[in-house]
């Protein structure tokens, strides 16, 4: 199991592997998730900062490049989608973390966040229902 240290260890690789996005690509991300599909100019319209919109288009570029994003194009507009959920993505994150700390092991991970009281009574129920719908729909 994950002591503090190595849980510490773990929030500063989160924190590097979220790095990977810059704050304005992290709010553009953001953005995208939550309207599920949107334009360079729905992005900036919506974006708490005045931005020109060739930055906008740069990020959402540069967010498709990076694999977050993937665009279609609607006549000459480039609309932008999510390539994967944030439940998606976040366990990707995950992944990384346990293969680095944890020798692959994610059950460590969810360890570790429990002995560090890290997740609620909320949390455990959640992830309890979901263990439960997983088994029921690995026996059939």
């Amino acid at each position: 199991m994950l002591h503090s240290v190595a849980l510490q260890r773990v929030a500063l690789w989160a924190a590097h592997i979220a790095s990977d996005l810059g704050g304005l690509e992290r709010d553009v991300l953001r953005l995208v998730w939550g309207l599920g599909a949107a334009t360079a100019e729905q992005v900036r319209a919506e974006l708490k900062r005045p931005l020109k919109e060739s930055t906008v288009r740069t990020v959402l570029r540069r967010l498709e490049d990076k694999g977050y994003l993937s665009h279609t194009v609607d006549g000459r507009t480039f609309v932008f989608r999510a390539a994967e959920s944030r439940t998606r993505a976040a366990a990707r994150a995950v992944k990384r973390i346990a293969d680095w700390f944890c020798e692959g092991s994610v059950a460590d991970v969810v360890s570790g966040l429990v002995d560090a009281r890290m997740l609620d009574k909320a949390d455990l129920a959640r992830i309890g229902e979901k263990i439960a719908l997983s088994k029921r729909g690995a026996g059939k």
